[in-house]
């Protein structure tokens, strides 16, 4: 029986040749991969701002916000090949932010029952030129949302705080509109009479 024969690289210019044929794949691929990081570090740049505000008023201590935030853009850059488009990018990103978050409170529950009788007291917002008055108002803020279900401060944070549209919101919280809603009027009533509680007592945010 006859085989075909399999022309191998007989010289150093032959095997320069065969790999050059090799190469426009291989640059293809460096090609796509390149613009793949390009794409996710424009995400990146768009979101982290957003998602870093979010968790925080999710409920994530001060010290963990960077280390939630990684995590939440390490699932997004494993799973954005997969991303069916099925709703904007924004809303998928904030249902994984919204897992990562449930996650870790799960856990930082269980770590601070076990190292402190009651919970710490929430950190200020970063920012300088906020009055003293308003910085303890966030903290305020704080102690009340962590008194919430986490049903009705996922949909507090996002409706009131971050300021998405209230169809956004139940799609992200996976809920009905209506429920979305009820939810909101039950968190707002909780919000308002603690405030309305601390001016009481002659704070003035």
């Amino acid at each position: 029986m006859w085989h075909t024969a399999v022309a191998m690289p007989t010289s150093d210019a032959d095997l320069e040749r065969a790999m050059e044929r090799k190469r426009p794949e291989q640059n293809a691929a460096q090609l796509r991969s390149t613009k793949a990081d390009t794409a996710f570090a424009v995400l990146f740049a768009e979101h982290a701002p957003v998602v870093w505000r979010a968790v925080r008023s999710l409920g994530v201590h001060d010290a963990d916000v960077e280390d939630v935030c990684q995590e939440v853009f390490v699932i997004v850059h494993r799973k954005l090949d997969a991303f069916e488009q099925r709703s904007s990018l924004r809303t998928w990103i904030y249902g994984i932010a919204l897992r990562v978050v449930s996650d870790y409170r799960k856990k930082a529950h269980r770590r601070y029952e076990r190292l402190v009788d009651s919970p710490p007291d929430a950190g200020t917002r970063p920012l300088q030129e906020q009055t003293a008055a308003q910085k303890q108002a966030w903290q305020i803020l704080d102690r009340l949302l962590d008194a919430l279900s986490e049903d009705r401060r996922r949909v507090f944070v996002l409706y009131e705080l971050e300021e998405l549209p209230m169809r956004e919101v139940a799609a992200i919280v996976d809920c009905p509109l209506q429920t979305a809603y009820s939810r909101l009027e039950a968190a707002r009533e909780h919000v308002q009479r603690g405030m309305a509680k601390w001016r009481e007592q002659g704070h003035v945010p």
